[in-house]
């Protein structure tokens, strides 16, 4: 449900949609980075004035904190509906894979990825964005985990000789697509990595 929040503009009172607001920030946040973003750029992006966002998220590192929950949030319904259609194990690790070649590539690859972004620049040298990107690998291992899990019940992969490790590489393969999604990759170029990544599983 989308939330709107009440601010004050030219000293009267103004509505926004929040989320639209931060769907607007991840998009900044993720071309741009935390510190190369401006509150005037930010006023600019979201079309608020500082006393908006302010009021809204108290300052620049609380927008940001917001905008990081909004995208993890985004990514992880999306993905959600994707494994929700697959039959089987290795169906939902192809979806999942094929969905990260989708994002890393293009103009979606070239914005890039919030989380990865965020962790490059800031996790060694701010705690509470370290501790909120660790739940959330946390959360991404435990995903890996049980799909890989899955496809070995019910067939679709032979049983591997070490799950942890290999939800590891899984994690590793896709935030490093993320990366060379930056500096422009094309589908095939990111379709292949994931392919090789399912054929390593099958063997």
């Amino acid at each position: 449900m989308q939330k709107k929040s009440r601010s004050i503009a030219s000293g009267r009172p103004r509505e926004f949609n929040t989320d639209l607001a931060l769907e607007s920030a991840i998009q900044h946040f993720s071309v741009h980075g935390y510190h190369g973003s401006s509150i005037s750029d930010l006023n600019a992006a979201l079309g608020l004035t500082t006393g908006s966002i302010y009021k809204a998220w108290g300052d620049k590192h609380g927008l940001l904190m917001a905008a990081l929950e909004r995208y993890i949030e985004l990514r992880s319904a999306a993905v959600g509906q994707l494994l929700s259609v697959a039959p089987n194990g290795l169906a939902k690790l192809e979806a999942l894979l094929g969905h990260y070649a989708v994002i890393s590539s293009g103009k979606s690859g070239e914005v890039g990825c919030l989380v990865v972004e965020t962790a490059m620049e800031l996790s060694a040298s701010d705690e509470l964005i370290a501790a909120r990107l660790a739940r959330q690998e946390t959360s991404r291992r435990a995903q890996f985990t049980a799909l890989l899990l899955e496809a070995e019940r019910d067939g679709s992969l032979p049983k591997q000789d070490d799950i942890a490790s290999c939800a590891d590489l899984l994690i590793a393969m896709t935030q490093g697509m993320r990366v060379l999604g930056k500096s422009g990759s094309s589908r095939e170029r990111m379709q292949a990595i994931a392919d090789q990544a399912i054929s390593l599983l099958q063997h």
